[in-house]
């Protein structure tokens, strides 16, 4: 399976830019020609058409100063509620910089509409540059409606439904159906050859965010060697960090080519790392579990997403780690997450930090026994091992043997419906 590195998002202040830039001219060229050329004016008087632009303009700028507010709350709101890695998510989006670009075009060309109206004493108001400022205030106005509606988002159902979709559109990407074979990497026959080259980072923190795979099959084909990735998608990069190791090459490949192949940045993003919405999953859940806020039932929440995940990767083959070229060679190896490595990351913190939670030690009871009900026997050992582990936190937390019993049942709302015939003591001795 071939992973192309995306391309590098342009800066969000480019949006409002753009509208900028083609107000400008659009707003000096348009009245011109129709001053020049055109037949056709508004039937009112220069005093009305003035005030009616001036009132325009002014209230741009008003809009304006909403928009940054409104946008500051998000991210604010996101940053304290839930994590502040939701913070440059909720910031990049294209609702807000595009009403701050409608709002800049609005006020840019009412202005230079105004310098046109009873131009040399002409008495005559420019009928289709002032429809445009009508056209674009409207488009103010809608855009003004779509970002309150945009504040929705914050609400904690959605807000995890945004993280969740974010991962599931990664999952169904990266990993094939759990049918297809196995590619794990050879990294034993790779050490029978000479290590001919090491790519190091230089240069500040950053975290890897893609790697362009064909590009570095291509590589390896072309110096007729392996490869060998030593960083995973999401690991932050430290100066003098080895990057990767090439074996058995017949020539040398400037840094700078390699490099081109793994795309780095200041945050990690969700293309190539299905770790990362579980990341962000993990964090909202924990977050609600702290002694300042103690809200346990967003903790639930975020266990019902984490489940889909779970589900769905199990049902896919995570091993992808050894690319091979036509002929079946593995010319590239890369280091992607396990099932395990999925599994620790999903339930070791929460299990920690809702130690204390009936509710939270209930469904996470009720997550693990429906993935064991729902996949392939290679995926259960694993949840077992995790189900013998919350059962010991159980037993260590509650020294009371009643709240021990009802910690052990399984309860898909924590505690809301609790499933009838269940012998939680006897599963807590398995």
């Amino acid at each position: 399976m071939f992973i192309r590195k995306r391309r590098a998002p342009l800066p969000e202040w480019v949006i409002p830019l753009c509208y900028a830039v083609a107000a400008v001219p659009a707003g000096m060229i348009m009245p011109r020609l129709e001053h020049r050329f055109g037949t056709l004016t508004l039937s009112v008087s220069v005093s009305v058409a003035l005030t009616i632009l001036s009132s325009i303009t002014s209230g741009m700028i008003a809009l304006t100063g909403i928009v940054f507010s409104l946008a500051f709350v998000m991210v604010q709101f996101s940053a304290v509620a839930y994590s502040p890695r939701l913070v440059s998510w909720i910031s990049r989006d294209p609702i807000i910089w595009h009403s701050i670009g409608v709002f800049t075009a609005t006020f840019l060309y009412a202005i230079a509409d105004m310098a046109w109206i009873d131009r040399a004493g002409s008495g005559r108001v420019p009928f289709f540059s002032t429809w445009i400022v009508i056209i674009l205030m409207l488009a103010s106005v809608g855009m003004f409606i779509a970002l309150i509606q945009r504040l929705a988002l914050l609400q904690i159902s959605r807000m995890l439904t945004f993280t969740g979709n974010l991962g599931r559109q990664v999952i169904e990407q990266m990993y094939p159906a759990i049918e297809a074979p196995a590619s794990v990497p050879c990294v034993d026959e790779f050490a029978k050859l000479p290590i001919t080259q090491i790519l190091v980072h230089s240069g500040g923190p950053q975290a890897l965010q893609a790697l362009d795979i064909s590009a570095l099959l291509a590589l390896a084909m072309q110096i007729g060697g392996r490869v060998e990735v030593l960083v995973s998608v999401g690991d932050t990069l430290i100066s003098g960090m080895p990057l990767l190791r090439v074996f058995g090459g017949n020539q040398l490949v400037k840094d700078a080519t390699w490099k081109q192949a793994l795309q780095c940045g200041p945050d990690r993003t969700f293309d190539q790392d299905p770790k990362y919405a579980l990341r962000l999953l993990v964090d909202i859940a924990i977050k609600a579990l702290s002694p300042a806020i103690n809200d346990p039932t967003t903790a639930v929440q975020a266990l019902d997403q984490i489940q889909d995940h779970l589900l769905r990767l199990g049902r896919r083959r995570l091993e992808i780690g050894a690319v091979r070229d036509s002929e079946g060679v593995v010319r590239l190896v890369v280091p992607y997450p396990t099932w395990d490595d999925f599994l620790r990351l999903a339930f070791d913190e929460i299990r920690f930090c809702g130690a204390t939670s009936v509710q939270v030690m209930r469904r996470m009871r009720a997550l693990i026994s429906d993935l064991l009900t729902a996949l392939e026997k290679e995926r259960r050992p694993a949840l077992e091992h995790h189900r013998e582990r919350l059962n010991a936190t159980i037993a260590r937390t509650f020294a009371d043997e009643e709240e021990k019993l009802e910690a052990l049942v399984e309860d898909r709302q924590g505690l809301g419906v609790s499933r009838e015939g269940r012998q939680p003591a006897q599963e807590a001795n398995r």
